[in-house]
């Protein structure tokens, strides 16, 4: 079974992440290293995202959007 089908995981991979936002995986690797990306926690060669870290770096994205903001209002 791949790391990708464990799906009650807490954690999630960098391919399950960049699938989450729609972005690759080398996008992903990119926001870790500039540090614009959620905190990974790097566990051997893998990285691996806590599922409440990227929902929070999400909803932080969400309301520092301020053109997205105005358009919800």
């Amino acid at each position: 079974m791949s790391s990708e089908a464990t799906t009650d995981s807490p954690y999630m991979t960098t391919k399950e992440f960049a699938a989450l936002v729609r972005k690759s995986p080398a996008t992903v690797r990119g926001w870790r290293h500039r540090g614009v990306g959620p905190r990974g926690t790097k566990l051997g060669k893998e990285v691996l995202y806590h599922r409440d870290v990227v929902t929070a770096w999400l909803q932080d994205k969400e309301r520092a959007d301020e053109i997205g903001q105005r358009a919800s209002a």
